[in-house]
């Protein structure tokens, strides 16, 4: 394994005139990933829950932590994971109610910690009472989803795939047409060329807006907009790309349509709107979308404030070489000088983990806390995903019976370890005691990770020199100088590509 070494230089130049000032609480900031069912179980059924997220509030402050973003909280049959919303202003009963989320935004704002709701606007449950009455063709509700007719021969109306590899489409027995959905089939696709689905969508974040939420990630900003011509998208292939199931399509038709980047511009202007007719503090919005230079270009000018870098994930490994990082970072780094930013300052974040992928220390063993310092060093914001700060690692040795994830339970037992994001959502390891203190006793609702008895943040709290204190040291670090808040960046290789070096100072 190719070993990654981060120099980091802080250089400290005395300004006389002038100071850094805030230019946006987000800019700087450090935001925590809390997957609710997995962080901590106040009530003791098995399940994390908001209770349990307000108990560790204090935690993440005197960690450092900025800003939670929460998992999808709201009502759901729970066939995906809580992605398959059927009431976007409720919260899942095993999460708690609307009290113990007010208990959690008072305590936040009283920590001076932000909260950011992850948002799922692309579909609905089939259980939605709006797919309810679409579903029967009630006259207001017909258009909410996309519905086609199917072909003379019966068939789906083109060859769209879902993200499984199966047919985007279902057609239900009892009608001539089908609905898309390009996740999972009781997850149906929302009509935006419905203006009424765009208003319905609007009073939902003006709900959470009014409750203190400071903003919202929004999941598969990708697939909002589907071309309306319903053409077959064309074959794919690409030499050493695999180009089975959902590859064996290029996704023209279906993917970052220009309407979408169009629906989110609107999503901004409404946030920006919100916080400037109430005096509050800047209201943010995060994209969910893997995508090229190019389609995250597009976020930015939709006036997105954190379209998600997943690059440190998506394109490098336990094997890259420190100049392969450079080139990643030097490449990303361009974005932000381009002419078309010139009338407004674009920020720079670094994802190093999230719910969908494997665990930073699984994907980089003995890289981890080298990753962290990557992603706090940088200039912009940082993105943590709960227990990388203690360096959790995946739990491989899930079994099918075990798994939830929908990628993995529809792969069937011989492929889910290929598929299944699971691994990396086991319960937060908050000490050596019975199930890691996730809760009291109960059985949890996922398998904890063995390593607990020596992997946790009391251990870890406890020990001279370990992942959670440099972790905490960095976020110090990020806070306090003055070069990593708004210096220059400088990043090289040396000693034969065998070290990374990062060096932040104080603009003169």
């Amino acid at each position: 394994m190719t070993r990654l070494h981060c120099l980091v230089l802080l250089i400290a130049i005395h300004v006389v005139a002038g100071e850094i000032k805030n230019v946006g609480w987000w800019k700087n900031a450090v935001f925590y990933q809390i997957y609710t069912p997995s962080f901590k179980d106040a009530d003791n059924d098995g399940v994390g829950d908001l209770k349990g997220i307000t108990s560790k509030l204090e935690y993440l402050h005197e960690t450092g932590i900025d800003a939670i973003w929460l998992s999808p909280i709201y009502a759901s049959p729970m066939k995906d994971s809580g992605y398959d919303v059927s009431d976007f202003r409720a919260i899942h009963y095993q999460y708690g109610n609307a009290k113990d989320f007010d208990d959690l935004i008072k305590k936040a704002k009283e920590l001076g910690i932000k909260v950011i709701l992850e948002f799922i606007p692309n579909h609905t449950s089939t259980e939605h009472l709006w797919f309810l009455k679409s579903n029967i063709q009630d006259k207001r509700y017909a258009d909410y989803y996309i519905w086609r007719n199917r072909t003379v021969d019966g068939k789906p109306p083109n060859n769209w795939l879902n993200i499984y590899g199966k047919s985007a489409w279902e057609c239900p027995q009892y009608r001539k047409d089908c609905y898309l959905h390009q996740f999972h089939s009781n997850e149906p696709e929302l009509n935006y060329n419905n203006p009424h689905v765009q208003v319905e969508i609007l009073d939902i974040m003006r709900f959470w807006l009014d409750k203190g939420v400071d903003g919202f990630r929004i999941n598969a900003a990708a697939y909002l907009f589907e071309d309306e011509n319903y053409l077959d998208e064309p074959l794919f292939y690409f030499p050493g790309v695999a180009n089975d199931g959902y590859n064996s399509l290029e996704h023209i038709y279906t993917k970052n349509q220009n309407k979408s980047y169009q629906l989110v511009q609107n999503w901004t202007n409404f946030l920006r709107d919100y916080a400037d007719s109430r005096n509050t503090d800047e209201k943010v919005l995060m994209t969910e979308v893997y995508a090229d230079f190019d389609n995250t270009l597009n976020y930015y000018k939709s006036g997105v404030q954190i379209p998600s870098n997943f690059f440190l994930i998506t394109h490098t490994n336990s094997s890259s070489s420190p100049r392969e990082f450079q080139n990643f970072v030097l490449s990303w780094m361009s974005i932000y000088h381009l002419k078309v930013f010139q009338q407004r300052e674009v920020i720079p974040n670094w994802v190093t983990g999230n719910s969908d992928q494997k665990r930073t220390a699984t994907r980089h063993p003995g890289r981890s806390d080298q990753m962290t310092m990557l992603a706090m060093i940088l200039p912009g914001v940082a993105v943590t995903y709960y227990g990388e700060e203690i360096g959790m690692v995946d739990k491989s040795d899930l079994s099918f019976e075990d798994t939830r994830d929908l990628a993995g339970r529809n792969a069937g037992p011989n492929n889910y370890k290929r598929y299944s994001r699971d691994p990396s959502r086991t319960p937060m390891q908050w000490d050596n005691t019975t199930n890691a203190g996730f809760n009291n006793g109960s059985k949890p609702w996922f398998p904890i990770h063995q390593n607990y008895v020596n992997i946790s943040l009391a251990a870890q709290k406890a020990a001279n020199a370990s992942h959670y204190k440099i972790y905490a040291k960095l976020i110090n670090l990020k806070k306090t100088r003055a070069a990593i808040i708004s210096g220059t960046l400088l990043i090289d290789t040396l000693a034969d590509d065998k070290s990374l070096v990062v060096i932040r100072s104080e603009k003169k």
